[in-house]
């Protein structure tokens, strides 16, 4: 891996640690029904959350317990390959929170959502798609 890469590779994870610190502060517990609504909103014109069907980005099902860069018929970026974590409710939180911190050269454009329930309520519901 060239220095440029690497370097873009810890200043990634370091963000990634310093957003898992930060877990699911300040939000109450999921509910995946809210959740739901969540991903409509913030998540369905490029996911889905059935198995086997990838939009723009991978499908989201059964994603929490998962690899990440994982699905064999998906095109991921090297960034999100390289990341190399077992997606869990926490690092999913820091992901969303802000995916350009977590994966800098990743290829999804999203922001990240900052309010932490709708957050909590989101991952409830992608915890629940199995």
């Amino acid at each position: 891996m060239e220095m440029r890469g690497m370097t873009r590779w810890w200043v990634g994870g370091l963000a990634f640690v310093s957003l898992l610190a930060a877990g699911l502060a300040q939000a109450g517990p999921g509910d995946a029904k809210a959740g739901n609504d969540v991903f409509d909103q913030e998540c369905s014109d490029c996911h889905s959350v059935k198995m086997g069907k990838n939009k723009k980005g991978p499908s989201l099902f059964d994603v929490v317990g998962r690899k990440s860069g994982s699905i064999a018929d998906y095109t991921y970026s090297d960034g999100m390959r390289a990341l190399n974590v077992v997606w869990d409710v926490e690092k999913l939180s820091a992901y969303i929170t802000k995916p350009k911190a977590v994966v800098p050269d990743g290829k999804m454009k999203y922001d990240g959502l900052a309010d932490a329930q709708a957050r909590a309520d989101l991952l409830a519901f992608l915890a629940a798609q199995k």
